[in-house]
């Protein structure tokens, strides 16, 4: 009997609970939500339109989107900078991808410029950020690897084109996987793809539809993998500028104009920004402020004042901008040509630029009208915790109805 028993006991012992152990549920970090900015350079407002993005469609819906304008010249570096200063080109300093500064003879900048000079006209909202200890993360914006005013982001990268879309949302994710000590509260993330193939294939080309798809699955990766962590963001995403088709049939020729030892051109395209050779301005100015089929010059003090342009000295002495569609080069255009470009007047509606904004402090407001993208800047300035900037170009009541912050 002693041994059955003692049977009957190791079998109750060895046999499964049904009672599971009083263990603590785990513990999740309450976040605050992050302000997150992306840029995709030359995303035109229309490609939403297209069917292939479904998660920016949704964050468009579910929030507020527009058609943007740009600034003046629409061009990228520009017009990243003025998203990020608030201020139009004339007034930041980045006045085109390419100029000059009389206070700089036989200098140039580029896009590869990265001395602070060229920069130090405007602050950008990282340096705003840092000075009032909100940490921020800025991944190859123009202008985020610059020492501005002796102050960069927290964390940032110099450009680097090899670095993949995915490779570049792991890297915002990571940043946001620390500790809150050294969490970023303002992220930016700059992705290229849809300008590169927007230049070489055209707006209208049914091959857009892949990159353009790309890029929405990497934004839906992004948002699952901030819902894994338990991060909320505010998005705003933004676009520089949009995308207008060309061909080698609609070309303005300056050297059938204008005599080639009368002149130099610093930028040519959807627009020309040209310098006088030395002594030649009064030749110059006969030859191009005459009349042109499809294009129209200007010396830099009466470019028209609806496209804030020319009080900035690093202004061309001459601009000229043609009819949509229409391009101006010193020479016949390059076999490899490509079919798309961006440049020409702001108000086209094939250079308005995409805007949308979505997050727990983001109104369900739908489309909201056109506006100046010089108005972005505060609101991000409102999503960051920062105080309204005064002096700005941007106006903080065009985006107010978007914003619902508890």
């Amino acid at each position: 009997m002693a041994a059955a028993a003692m049977a009957a006991l190791l079998h109750a012992c060895a046999a499964p609970s049904n009672t599971a152990p009083d263990l603590p549920a785990p513990v999740r970090e309450t976040r605050a939500p992050v302000t997150i900015l992306i840029g995709i350079d030359g995303f035109r407002a229309a490609y939403l339109d297209r069917g292939v993005t479904p998660t920016l469609s949704r964050l468009a819906a579910e929030g507020a989107h527009a058609a943007m304008r740009p600034s003046f010249p629409v061009k990228t570096f520009p017009n990243f900078y003025t998203l990020v200063t608030g201020l139009r080109p004339d007034r930041h300093g980045i006045v085109a991808n390419k100029f000059e500064d009389p206070a700089r003879p036989g200098e140039r900048f580029t896009q590869a410029s990265q001395e602070s000079y060229w920069w130090e006209q405007a602050e950008p909202i990282w340096v705003s950020a840092e000075r009032t200890g909100i940490r921020s993360a800025i991944l190859f914006w123009p202008g985020s690897s610059i020492a501005v005013s002796g102050v960069r982001p927290s964390d940032w990268r110099p450009y680097d084109m090899t670095v993949t879309g995915q490779q570049r949302v792991d890297t915002v994710i990571d940043w946001l996987r620390r500790p809150a000590a050294t969490r970023p509260k303002l992220i930016g993330v700059y992705f290229d793809t849809i300008d590169s193939a927007g230049h070489k294939l055209g707006p209208d080309d049914k091959a857009l539809d892949e990159p353009l798809a790309e890029i929405d699955a990497l934004i839906a990766g992004l948002i699952r993998a901030l819902t894994a962590i338990n991060q909320p963001a505010n998005f705003v995403i933004v676009a520089d500028h949009g995308m207008g088709g060309s061909s080698p049939e609609r070309r303005i020729r300056l050297d059938q104009i204008a005599r080639a030892e009368d002149y130099r051109v610093i930028e040519q395209g959807p627009y020309a920004a040209i310098e006088p050779a030395p002594g030649r301005d009064v030749q110059l100015a006969a030859a191009l402020l005459k009349p042109h089929p499809h294009m129209q010059c200007w010396r830099r003090g009466a470019i028209p004042a609806r496209l804030h342009y020319g009080t900035n000295p690093r202004t061309p002495a001459f601009l000229c901008l043609p009819e949509m569609g229409w391009m101006i080069a010193s020479g016949p255009p390059a076999a490899t040509a490509g079919k798309g470009e961006h440049g020409w007047d702001p108000d086209a509606r094939e250079m308005r630029a995409l805007f949308i904004a979505h997050g727990p402090w983001i109104a369900q407001a739908g489309a909201v009208p056109d506006f100046d993208n010089v108005d972005v800047y505060p609101l991000l300035r409102r999503l960051t915790g920062l105080p309204p900037a005064p002096g700005i170009d941007g106006d903080a009541r065009t985006l107010a109805p978007v914003v619902a912050e508890p």
